[in-house]
């Protein structure tokens, strides 16, 4: 993940914390080596003391919050008995008192941490607190997809033919992103996996003519609905009705809606030959 994505991330949560909790600053960073989080983005600041601080796994609080994999809350930073006070001096140059700190953690690793301050000594309520995870987890959900994009893309650089178990393995992911896809808010990174299942479905390198039987050339345009090819990538990885309906998160009823649709469009008369079909249209791995 480039750094440029990353900040988007961060400042995406940032803000998103800042308006669900009314808190007037939040920053935060993802790791920087494999022991210390690097403070990229700050919002809602006053000083730029927190750019670029190193928070090392158990110091302060949010080394705290790393070390135990758990938000943690302080009412008073500068008078906490509970946390080491490396960063005294860059918090309290902002000015700041009463601060929540959340890992956040991808495959049970932590990535990052995201703080959010009041200017004042308050408690933080249990609202502050889902609101602070909930932001963590957008950036979780970002991270695991990005992760799994870049795999994949890896993935399909491989020499994959003469090696079905592979297919099946870029199949299987091709079908999780599609489901995955429009879950994601960030419109941004929507478009990103859905060219990334381009580039899946492509890798098998498909041909776009073929010869009928009787040995004529013909080339078949089919366009499809992106709910009619997520639905087709879970037949193709092995889904039944049901299981697909559970993955796309649709009611069975509506799965075998698209899968009639599909199959009319690509003149198919039974499952097995609908995937076939879009795979030789280049819709599927």
């Amino acid at each position: 993940m480039t750094e440029a994505v990353e900040a988007v991330e961060m400042r995406t949560a940032l803000l998103t914390l800042r308006r669900t909790t009314g808190l007037p600053v939040a920053f935060g960073g993802l790791l920087h080596d494999a022991r210390q989080v690097r403070i990229a983005e700050l919002n809602g600041t006053a000083t730029g003391a927190l750019r670029g601080l190193g928070i090392s796994v158990g110091n302060g609080l949010g080394g705290k919050s790393i070390a135990l994999l758990r938000p943690c809350a302080v009412t008073d930073y500068r008078q906490a008995r509970h946390i080491s006070h490396e960063y005294d001096a860059a918090v309290a140059a902002e000015g700041l008192r009463a601060v929540v700190a959340v890992p956040v953690i991808v495959r049970r690793r932590v990535r990052g941490v995201l703080y959010g301050a009041l200017r004042d000594p308050l408690p933080m309520g249990e609202r502050i607190f889902d609101a602070a995870v909930a932001a963590a987890r957008d950036v979780e959900q970002s991270l695991v997809v990005r992760d799994e994009v870049q795999r994949l893309l890896a993935l399909t650089r491989e020499p994959v033919r003469g090696r079905p178990e592979a297919w099946e393995e870029v199949r299987e992911a091709h079908s999780e992103l599609r489901a995955l896809a429009p879950r994601i808010v960030d419109a941004g990174l929507r478009g990103e996996l859905h060219a990334v299942c381009g580039r899946l479905a492509g890798a098998g390198g498909a041909p776009q003519d073929w010869r009928d039987p009787g040995g004529h050339r013909e080339r078949r345009a089919v366009a499809l609905a992106p709910r009619e090819v997520d639905v087709l990538a879970c037949v193709a990885a092995g889904s039944t009705n049901a299981a697909a309906a559970e993955r796309l998160g649709l009611r069975p009823e509506t799965v075998k809606g698209y899968l009639r649709a599909a199959m009319r469009k690509l003149g198919a008369h039974n499952r097995l030959e609908a995937v076939v079909a879009a795979r030789r249209s280049g819709l599927l791995p």
